[in-house]
């Protein structure tokens, strides 16, 4: 079986944990046979900012390990945020670490006119084990999407939230796991939660929020390298690919001594290909500036 994730599972084991559940004021206001709170509602203590947040726990069936994630799960994702959007005031995505970073990106561009908090958070080491980072990440997550209007899709982690689209997973064996190279996280919560408002995505309209669902899969991730054949190129523009992005190196080079490559690539534009160059490097973006980058 190894670390599958398991159904049905988590309401059960969060009620045995109380830093994510008072059990004590969920039996003094009968939380759950209450009309207002749904099924699976759970209830934190009160926070250092004095509110104390509701949460109810909405499954997908089946449950899917992360490196499995599609577009199409992408979609029923978006399509619950769609459903619920209404009912709740933020809403927590609890996600496999292997592909978060692609499921807040994609996330955050599908989702339009959003107002309210979307957090994505999970973990290194699941919440069942003695030592695991799942408690404190879930915890965080909830604290943000109750407490705070940020109307964007986040990614929590290690006391950090981060904007979505500009997160990667940076390390496989550590629970500092994810990195934000480009922008600063949106905020920190340690001993204080500290927000960077300047930076927080402010919603300028009043539009209703509704979600895109129709993804193209014909694109692909094009990686220069010293030696790559225009063969391999070659290969990798046929039909029925309509996009790449060009992992170029530096601030956007490629070698400009090869016209076999670039014979190829110019083939590909002429089919209508969408060639869009960004950099392999971890920060900064991309300038004309070198012959290699004309």
């Amino acid at each position: 079986q190894g670390l599958a994730p398991e159904a049905n599972k988590l309401v059960s084991s969060l009620k045995t944990m109380p830093m994510l559940h008072d059990e004590a004021y969920a039996q003094e206001t009968k939380l759950n046979s209450f009309h207002e709170f749904p099924e699976n509602t759970l209830v934190l203590p009160v926070s250092k900012q004095n509110k104390r947040i509701f949460y109810t726990i909405l499954e997908l069936s089946p449950l899917l390990d992360s490196s499995n994630m599609t577009p199409e799960d992408w979609a029923k994702i978006a399509k619950k945020l769609e459903e619920h959007y209404e009912k709740y005031d933020g809403f927590v995505i609890l996600h496999g670490t292997d592909t978060m970073a692609y499921t807040a990106s994609a996330l955050s561009f599908m989702c339009e006119n959003l107002g309210k908090t979307v957090v994505l958070t999970g973990s290194q080491v699941p919440i069942y084990e003695l030592q695991n980072d799942g408690r404190a990440n879930l915890l965080g997550a909830l604290l943000f999407a109750g407490q705070f209007v940020i109307p964007e899709v986040c990614l929590y982690f290690y006391n950090k939230l981060y904007r979505g689209n500009r997160v990667t997973k940076v390390d496989a064996a550590s629970f500092n796991a994810f990195s934000s190279p480009n922008l600063p996280p949106l905020a920190n919560a340690e001993v204080d939660i500290t927000i960077n408002w300047e930076t927080v995505w402010r919603a300028s309209t009043k539009k209703k929020f509704r979600v895109h669902t129709n993804m193209n899969r014909n694109v692909g991730l094009l990686r220069i390298f010293p030696g790559i054949t225009a063969a391999v190129v070659k290969a990798f523009l046929q039909p029925p690919i309509e996009g790449i992005v060009l992992e170029a190196y530096g601030s956007g080079n490629a070698p400009n001594n090869r016209e076999d490559l670039l014979e190829e690539l110019k083939k590909a534009t002429e089919r209508k290909v969408v060639i869009l160059n960004c950099t392999q490097c971890l920060r900064g973006s991309v300038k004309t500036v070198y012959a290699t980058g004309q």
